[in-house]
């Protein structure tokens, strides 16, 4: 059973532009919940999702402190 206090993240890897990853809150199955997100964020996460593989790697889940997840 996952720990309820590690907040996790998805995140894209920026391909070209060290440290221009994006990151957004996930569950343990790597799904945001878009409602919860700002405007801002969703239009970021919809870009980030239409360009993997053109400019951001796959996304992967990890914990908010760097870590990998499950």
């Amino acid at each position: 059973m996952p720990d309820p206090s590690v907040r996790l993240q998805l995140r894209f890897r920026s391909l070209f532009k060290p440290g221009k990853d994006l990151a957004f809150p996930c569950d343990v199955a790597g799904h945001v919940d878009l409602g919860a997100l700002s405007e801002q964020a969703r239009q970021s996460y919809r870009f980030a999702r239409s360009m993997v593989g053109r400019e951001f790697a796959m996304p992967v889940i990890q914990s908010d402190d760097g870590a990998l997840g499950n």
